[in-house]
């Protein structure tokens, strides 16, 4: 990695994502470290940064829309009765400082604050790990530990009424092609199949690349994805699907995502093959 505020991921000397750990951004976009671009081995980009249908998208991260009615996913809050709503509530992801900086990844801790301090304090470990010739694997864990004396509660567009909407945890926004993006997992195929489902990977294919998401702990792969393909690209792993995700003053919450990063594009044999050799048991 180079560079004090924009560290390099690499993989066999060849760069595949740039890290901002301070990025200038407005408040409503709620401010966040990001990973952008991240490409594959060949060079494709296969994430976007503000595209004009999402500008609070930013790459690969972590975004949650309601963390005690505080916004650190950006835009507008869905509000019960209400709908999208304009609100001053949005907080930010602040870098604090790396534990560790390797040429392949880094640890990373990081302040949650909104209106009246901070809330979470986050360890963000990221590795990127070479597969095979055309494909490498980006190893994301996030640690989110609650800070203040009072419990606190992790929600979604869903939890607050609106169904399907159950985004928030680990988001990846994918490249926006000329056709939408295909979809699947190791038995059923399309947005409508495996959005809000449970599957221990998907994947994501576009032109000439392919991303396959991976739970890579038994309690990461109890949350359901959340899939958009026609609307725009994105793939995230949903910490408040059902109900809110309570977590006590000094507790954690801890979930690993490995992503697969290939060019091409994987059949579920290929896909699986993958996801094999990049979760470790």
């Amino acid at each position: 990695m180079t560079g004090n505020d924009t560290p390099v991921l690499r993989v066999a000397g060849r760069p595949v994502g740039r890290y901002v750990t301070r990025p200038e951004l407005p408040t409503r976009l709620s401010p966040r470290p990001y990973l952008h671009p991240v490409t594959t081995l060949a060079g494709t980009a296969v994430t976007e940064f503000g595209p004009a249908d999402h500008l609070h998208h930013l790459g690969v991260g972590v975004a949650v829309p309601d963390v005690e009615g505080h916004n650190f996913w950006g835009g507008r809050t869905y509000v019960r009765g209400r709908g999208p709503t304009e609100l001053d509530n949005h907080g930010a992801q602040r870098h604090s400082a790396f534990q560790l900086r390797d040429p392949d990844g880094f640890v990373e801790e990081l302040r949650w604050v909104a209106a009246g301090g901070e809330l979470l304090r986050e360890r963000r470990t990221v590795a990127a790990t070479g597969l095979t010739a055309t494909a490498w694997a980006l190893d994301f864990t996030f640690s989110l530990t609650n800070v203040t004396p009072d419990p606190l509660t992790i929600g979604s567009p869903a939890t607050n009424g609106r169904p399907g909407a159950a985004y928030g945890g680990f988001f990846w926004r994918a490249r926006k092609e000329s056709a939408a993006p295909g979809v699947f997992t190791a038995d059923r195929a399309g947005e409508g199949a495996v959005h809000g489902t449970r599957a221990d990977w998907l994947a994501l294919t576009g032109e000439t690349w392919t991303l396959v998401f991976a739970g890579a702990t038994d309690r990461t792969r109890r949350d359901p994805w959340f899939v958009r393909t026609e609307e725009y690209p994105g793939v995230g792993s949903s910490l408040a699907h059902d109900e809110r995700l309570a977590v006590a003053p000094g507790d954690t919450v801890v979930r690993r995502i490995v992503t697969v990063v290939a060019d091409g594009r994987l059949d579920a044999d290929g896909a699986a093959t993958l996801v094999r050799k990049a979760v470790s048991p």
